[in-house]
């Protein structure tokens, strides 16, 4: 495996691409292009989880795709945690929208022009994220062919198409969570900071609010969808998974959809491999990486021969 990381920004170390390219082997694929898998972990667009990272690359690898962590532009610049509580804090251009989905592209023009050095096929690149990172895959995937991208970096909307979308308890319809009453103070307060980091005020306006909700945003270009949530998740109400569920059928865009019934707000995979205390695993919830395993092998199963060598 070739795993490095890369800063995607002269002069910035907060957002970078750290690759997880498979080797090649003679008695596997010997040489073929292998679809890949770009992950966005959660935080809030405050910070970047590593629980959401590495962990889930590796398993995504372990199904034979190569895999990328991006660590897109986020208010705490690529460090964890909150902004110190003695100050006031400020809007940062470098992370308001559209920067995060732009990592995205960036992310996406690097991978593919490192394609036949890093055997990726790049008609089967897949997005995937969890929270704040779901939402920025399912922003990108809104908005992959308009020119807030393609004029942006001069290349043709083609270049940054993804194959298809898996998005973990993500947060898909801004006016619906403005219209929420039963969030706490705490929730209310990460919130308002996370939409100061993102558009640059805590509260937007109702333009701002739909041009930031993919659910609402959902046209036929939108790549096929996997998505997963519980409901019992009391940070971003299942809500928008089924909005976002909603909003595909509506336009026939095929998705598969699965709700858990019992986990909190970032779960990860729910293993003890992403857990950080032992309510974030459920026996239950850990089943959607297989779903979503069965769901990618539709769209990315390997060309191979009926039968090995040794039975020929």
């Amino acid at each position: 495996m070739y795993s490095t990381k890369i800063k995607l920004y002269e002069g910035r170390d907060d957002v970078t691409l750290t690759t997880y390219v498979l080797d090649d082997s003679p008695e596997m694929l010997k040489g073929q292009k292998r679809p890949a898998v770009l992950i966005c972990p959660g935080g809030a667009y405050l910070s970047c989880s590593d629980r959401e990272g590495e962990p889930v690359a590796m398993r995504f690898a372990a199904m034979g795709y190569h895999t990328f962590v991006l660590r897109y532009s986020t208010y705490m610049e690529g460090k964890m945690g909150f902004p110190p509580m003695n100050e006031a804090p400020k809007p940062k251009p470098q992370c308001i929208h559209p920067a995060p989905m732009r990592d995205i592209a960036k992310a996406m023009l690097y991978i593919k022009d490192r394609s036949d050095e890093w055997l990726v096929d790049n008609d089967r690149i897949a997005i995937c994220g969890f929270s704040a990172g779901a939402h920025n895959c399912a922003m990108y995937s809104v908005y992959w062919n308009k020119p807030v991208l393609s004029e942006f970096f001069g290349e043709a909307p083609e270049r940054f198409r993804p194959a298809a979308t898996i998005l973990g308890y993500t947060l898909s319809d801004y006016v619906l969570m403005k219209q929420a009453t039963e969030m706490d103070e705490m929730a209310k307060g990460l919130f308002a900071l996370s939409n100061l980091s993102f558009t640059g005020t805590p509260d937007p306006d109702d333009e701002t609010l739909v041009s930031i909700s993919p659910a609402r945003l959902v046209d036929d270009a939108t790549p096929p969808m996997f998505l997963w949530a519980t409901s019992g998740d009391n940070l971003v109400p299942v809500a928008h998974t089924t909005a976002m569920a909603h909003a595909l059928a509506m336009k026939k865009i095929p998705f598969e959809a699965h709700v858990f019934e019992e986990g909190d707000h970032g779960l990860s995979l729910a293993t003890q491999a992403t857990a950080g205390a032992k309510d974030q695993i459920d026996a239950n919830a850990m089943k959607w990486i297989d779903l979503a395993q069965c769901w990618l092998e539709k769209r990315f199963a390997f060309e191979l021969p009926e039968t090995s060598v040794w039975e020929q």
